[in-house]
């Protein structure tokens, strides 16, 4: 069985940059590597640079027949500019680096024996060509996504981009598994409530892996919060999003900025990314209250003698909280050993006012240990992924309808209730359901709007131009809880 992998690329042309489709197929067969589709000398001398550099960067030669297409075919390629795509693609398709790290991308660059890029002539004329193309251009030296050698592609967490594996091995958690799709999709909170060892965690880990690449203006506003916090930016660079973890230990000033001069927080850090609170009730109440504003504001605005400082604060929360201090609270086959009011002090830790900023919340019941055996066989990430991309692909399409301005923020966290309303173009069927459900749960309004906001990404899921009474039902239920 061969597997494949396609990448774009471009050889200069007078003066001008010509795309090229660089097609990898590894698989059975008398072991070498062949280049095939016009290619001068120098594109076939790539062969013994390529192979040095996957060596030399830690990856490995894959011991089986390697075919190289430069497309298209009738194209005349030369010039060492190809060696890059050309290592990459080999990378991609023999599974040691993710093939979505290739993506809407455009890859020129020479390769030292040591695996280092070196830059190629025609820069501009390449960026020309990515940005005719719709693509981000990554070259040595580049000005947009540079690299400097292969061995970047270890440095940089790629599993926590994107591989095929993370959420397959979550088996028997579908429920949990579509809460975190949902709100990858629409950028909503997220809290999981659950005894230990139900997966909260591992399922929070791997939200990461089905967010799409950081776009070119994202990358830039979070490398700058990165830069000026003295923190590494090259995961950033090549489009991951940051997620960050802070401890429960953590202070006001560390979660959300503070000191002379101001530093970013880890709000700011997890601008256009995700920020994990693992064991929410943990930390402390003030400290969890001073998210209050960035949850629903985008930012964090810090007041100082000489004036106001604000800082970029757009992220998705994810959370995870036991439900009592033993943390076994209706679990199904250890009895909880806590008193009621340890229970209500433990479960008043976090704040009515922040959980009702959090759109996501279920319970997560913890599975029979018999239950590893079988891992590896649930919903894998490309699956999940591909239903986020869908539906921000639809949320976009939908919001440049004319006369549709009101739904113009379908992402956005601070859309006022009017347009989330406007957005979700209820007839009278569904506003008299929402109305009874919000009356029988005793809904605040913010609570409410928040399950129309979810409701709304669930119909971009389905590529539903309005929100029905199915779309508003499963928001209900992922914010009920088990009440």
């Amino acid at each position: 069985m061969r597997a494949h992998c396609a990448l774009m690329s471009a050889v200069i042309r007078g003066i001008e940059a010509i795309p090229v489709t660089v097609e990898v197929s590894v698989g059975a067969g008398l072991v070498g590597m062949s280049i095939v589709g016009m290619a001068d000398t120098a594109i076939q001398e790539a062969r013994e640079r390529v192979r040095s550099a996957i060596r030399a960067c830690g990856f490995s030669v894959p011991n089986q027949k390697i075919v190289i297409n430069l497309a298209p075919g009738s194209l005349r390629k030369s010039g060492s500019g190809l060696d890059l795509p050309i290592a990459l693609g080999i990378l991609a398709a023999s599974g040691q680096i993710d093939a979505a790290l290739l993506v809407d991308r455009l890859f020129v660059g020479e390769l030292s024996l040591d695996g280092a890029v070196r830059p190629v002539a025609g820069t501009l004329a390449f960026g020309i060509c990515a940005h005719r193309l719709g693509l981000q251009l990554i070259s040595c030296g580049a000005d947009i996504v540079p690299i400097d050698d292969l061995v970047q592609l270890r440095i940089v967490d790629l599993g926590a981009l994107v591989r095929e594996e993370p959420f397959a091995v979550v088996d028997r958690q579908e429920t949990a598994k579509r809460a975190a799709q949902i709100a990858a999709a629409g950028g909503h909170g997220l809290l999981m409530i659950g005894p230990p060892g139900s997966g909260k965690t591992m399922i929070a880990s791997r939200i990461a892996s089905i967010l799409p690449p950081l776009s070119q203006d994202e990358m830039l506003e979070a490398a700058a919060v990165h830069s000026v916090a003295g923190e590494d930016i090259e995961p950033i660079l090549c489009g991951i999003r940051p997620f960050r973890h802070p401890h429960h230990s953590a202070t006001i000033a560390g979660l959300v900025g503070g000191g002379s001069p101001v530093r970013p927080g880890e709000v700011s850090l997890a601008h256009c990314g995700t920020l994990f609170l693992d064991e929410l009730p943990e930390f402390k109440p003030s400290t969890l209250q001073s998210l209050r504003q960035p949850v629903e504001a985008s930012r964090i605005c810090l007041t100082r003698a000489d004036g106001n400082v604000e800082l970029p604060a757009r992220f998705m929360l994810v959370a995870a909280a036991n439900p009592c201090p033993c943390g076994y609270l209706g679990d199904d086959t250890r009895e909880c050993e806590c008193t009621i009011p340890q229970i209500r002090a433990y479960q008043g830790r976090v704040g009515g006012p922040l959980m009702d900023r959090i759109d996501i919340q279920l319970d997560v019941r913890r599975l029979p240990a018999s239950s590893i055996f079988s891992s590896g066989t649930g919903t894998d990430s490309a699956t999940l992924r591909e239903g986020v991309m869908a539906a921000r692909a639809f949320a976009r399409r939908r919001r440049r309808r004319p006369g549709q301005e009101g739904g113009s923020a379908a992402l956005r966290a601070d859309m006022s209730p009017a347009e989330v309303i406007d957005s979700c173009g209820l007839g009278d069927v569904e506003r008299a359901f929402v109305s009874s459900m919000a009356d029988a749960e005793s809904l605040s309004g913010r609570a409410l709007i928040s399950c129309l906001k979810v409701a709304r990404t669930i119909a971009d899921m389905e590529q539903c131009e309005e929100v029905d009474s199915e779309h508003i039902a499963e928001a209900l239920a992922f914010r009920i809880r088990g009440r």
